[in-house]
């Protein structure tokens, strides 16, 4: 198993030695951004001494204003740099190249300024896994903003944003020990479970000092398929603009519906058609003016694990059982753009596996 292992590091290394790094094909040069900060990046290895084409680098802004979150490819020399939007102040990134990701960087902007990060990699024999999710306050349920996370005997701390969202990158599997200090709160220590490889979600509630109660953690693990293909992104964006339904695997246990068009009815402006009898065959429309294309409802278009599929077929082509995340938009204002096209114009429904 180790050898198997050491021969797919080496030939991984191989493989990336042999590639030419003709300049970052992806984002924008300094010199274009004016009086907005810049930000450029470099993904490695661990040791820095190997650059790493196409990793991805994911990064979500903190400021006033609600901005979508990043997922872009580095060039083909692991650089990737862009102009800064003039609203964000500051924002958390990491990079991640295949099941691999690097540590959390924290980030703050400055007018006109450029700013050079270096993401490291951690590549192993046992791959790292995240701990994300919200700070809480327990009593009231709104947002904690600026609380500090960290891990007991590891360096890297990270602070929670206006949503009261973090997250810890690069955790090793295993059990580790979270403190959550904010001024004004009772400190919190929670062990959590980390799995190689996977997110760990946690819902903390930080309790006000006066107050006599317990700190509330609830803990869940994200299916790494969702992660990476940017499930919780856009689930984390659409949620704080109103864009989009979504449904994780614990709310399809929860409904146990006997077919996935019968758990997308549930979605806002959704109408389920079934013309056969004892609700099969069916399919789902956005009750949407379709502008005139058809006389009833608008039919949405379909995707099975980021593939198109013909939406009538979806009952056929996967069970509720074997769902890990379901996307529902309906209409193509609300569409991100991995998911939009000509045919796009009644919205769509997005269907992840576990």
């Amino acid at each position: 198993m180790g050898s198997k292992m050491r021969l797919g590091r080496a030939a991984l290394v191989a493989a990336l030695l042999s590639m030419t790094a003709a300049g970052s094909a992806a984002g924008q040069e300094a010199a274009e951004c004016g009086e907005r900060a810049s930000l450029h990046i470099l993904v490695t290895e661990e040791s820095g001494a190997l650059n790493l084409p196409g990793a991805t680098v994911v990064l979500r802004w903190t400021s006033e204003q609600v901005l979508r979150p990043l997922r872009e490819a580095a060039g083909a020399d692991g650089r990737f740099s862009l102009c800064v939007p003039a609203d964000a102040s500051g924002a958390t990134v990491w990079a991640e190249f295949g099941d691999d990701s690097s540590e959390e960087a924290t980030l703050a902007f400055e007018p006109g300024t450029p700013v050079e990060v270096h993401l490291r990699v951690l590549f192993g024999d046992t791959e790292p896994g995240r701990i994300v999710g919200r700070v809480l306050d327990a009593s009231t349920e709104e947002p904690v903003v600026t609380a500090t996370l960290s891990l007991v005997g590891r360096p890297a701390e990270v602070q929670s944003d206006r949503q009261g969202r973090f997250a810890l990158t690069g955790v090793p599997g295993g059990e580790h020990l979270l403190e959550v200090e904010r001024i004004g709160y009772a400190s919190l220590r929670y062990q959590v479970t980390v799995v190689r490889g996977l997110s760990t979600e946690l819902q903390i509630g930080l309790v006000p000092a006066p107050v006599a109660m317990e700190p509330l953690v609830v803990t869940a693990t994200r299916p790494r398929r969702l992660e990476v293909n940017g499930f919780y992104d856009r689930k984390y964006f659409g949620e704080l603009i109103g864009g989009g339904t979504y449904f994780t695997v614990e709310d399809i246990d929860r409904r146990r519906p006997l077919r996935v068009s019968h758990m997308l009815a549930d979605a806002p402006g959704i109408r389920l058609r079934c013309p056969g009898s004892g609700f099969r065959d069916c399919w789902v429309e956005s009750r949407r003016a379709s502008g005139g294309f058809t006389p009833g409802g608008c039919e949405l278009s379909a995707y099975l694990d980021g593939s198109p599929i013909p939406v009538r077929e979806l009952d056929t082509l996967v069970l509720p059982a074997e769902v890990g995340g379901i996307e529902v938009y309906q209409g193509a204002g609300e569409l991100p753009p991995e998911f939009g096209g000509y045919d796009a114009r009644c919205g769509a429904v997005v269907i992840w596996t576990k």
